[in-house]
């Protein structure tokens, strides 16, 4: 008789390779149907936004971005398969658009810095740890893997499987890294 190993799917009930549930108006969006882009653009416009502003800093050039970026997105819907989430793809893409604007606009790159983290518009100057200290700041001191899984899930509003999609890492390890920056950001913020 053969002993059984469960399979990380098994213990969490779920196939491995689940696809996600298609989003009805994404297909009709797909098809060239403005209205339901226009729900599509509502549903994510704020993340976008969001996305945007993080990564340049200003407000102006975070707006146009954003309308770049769903631009660029009702040009190319027809290119999603659904292999990923929606929400997954469109990140994507908006942080392609900011990345292609700055190498149009001959941006200095070392603003960015080598740290990726610091690539999500999260700055790289920081005061030191302390009494007064804001949540930002806060943020700022937190390791970048457990930076990034915080704002994405905290802040950006998006679920483990989708921050877990976009890093590279399961959910599991997700959430493990989201414990881990929040109990960091309890400890500093009570200094």
């Amino acid at each position: 008789m053969t002993a059984h190993r469960p399979t990380a799917a098994s213990l969490v009930g779920a196939p491995a390779t689940a696809p996600p549930a298609p989003d009805p108006d994404v297909s009709l969006a797909a098809g060239g149907d403005q209205r339901a882009f226009e729900r599509v653009y509502r549903a994510h416009v704020d993340r976008v936004y969001s996305l945007c502003a993080r990564m340049v800093r200003d407000q102006a050039l975070a707006e146009e971005l954003t309308q770049d970026v769903f631009v660029r997105a009702w040009e190319k819907l027809a290119l999603y398969r659904g292999d990923s989430l929606f929400s997954t793809w469109l990140h994507r893409l908006a942080v392609n658009v900011v990345l292609n604007r700055r190498k149009l606009e001959g941006r200095d790159r070392g603003r960015f810095d080598d740290d990726p983290a610091v690539a999500d518009g999260l700055t790289q100057h920081l005061p030191p740890v302390g009494t007064g200290m804001d949540l930002e700041h806060a943020i700022g001191t937190l390791p970048p893997g457990a930076r990034r899984v915080f704002v994405q899930h905290d802040v950006e509003g998006y679920k483990h499987e989708e921050i877990a999609e976009m890093l590279g890492i399961t959910a599991g390890g997700c959430k493990a890294q989201l414990h881990r920056a929040r109990m960091l950001l309890r400890e500093r913020l009570q200094r």
